[in-house]
């Protein structure tokens, strides 16, 4: 399996998607209609069936997954990276349609899911990278573009040093036939720390 797909010969769904292919350099999947993931927050309800293809991750490196944004179109078309515990503890982070506008952020869920995002128009039809560093039983969660440099989303407390897992997600609660194209699945070196901007690897 390719170096660019650290995780594909290891992984495994939370939910099978509708069809999962490699496509020359990228990895494509087609999500189900009425896929998501969200734990009780605001709306009372939970949703457990999107699809993540997970594999162990130890935190000793920091993990990268990239995607292509041309596909994103419709409202919580999304897609980036999880990191998982099990049902009631995950982080989601990526990028999410929301009123029409590209959005970055992320769900952090420990028993209940909170939403963090940001709009990011610019970004739009970009190869997004979502990276995530653990250090100090936190992570620090940062994006950026083929064509912006990294910014940091989020800093959350992850305090599982081990079980832990990650890889991509996509979800699409709306609608049939959203598929996303993932162009990588890499690990790097941990960050150096929070005010320092880790390199850029591609």
């Amino acid at each position: 399996m390719s170096s660019d797909f650290i995780g594909l010969h290891e992984g495994k769904w939370t939910t099978e998607p509708v069809a999962a292919r490699m496509d020359r350099d990228r990895f494509v999947v087609e999500a189900q209609e009425g896929s998501d993931f969200w734990e009780k927050t605001f709306y009372g309800f939970c949703h457990r069936n999107g699809h993540a293809m997970l594999a162990p991750w130890d935190g000793t490196e920091a993990i990268q997954i990239s995607f292509d944004l041309s596909s994103f179109t419709e409202l919580y078309d999304q897609a980036g990276l999880m990191l998982w515990y099990g049902e009631d503890q995950w982080i989601k982070a990526g990028v999410e349609v929301n009123d029409g506008v590209a959005h970055v952020g992320a769900v952090v869920t420990d028993t209940y899911s909170d939403w963090s995002l940001s709009p990011v128009p610019e970004w739009g039809g970009r190869i997004v990278t979502i990276r995530a560093s653990y250090s100090n039983e936190a992570v620090v969660i940062r994006a950026r573009t083929d064509e912006h440099a990294w910014r940091t989303i989020r800093v959350a407390r992850f305090a599982y040093p081990t079980n832990k897992q990650a890889g991509p997600f996509l979800c699409s609660p709306k609608r049939a036939g959203f598929e996303v194209a993932f162009t990588k699945w890499t690990s790097t070196a941990p960050d150096e720390d929070l005010h320092t901007d880790p390199p850029i690897t591609d």
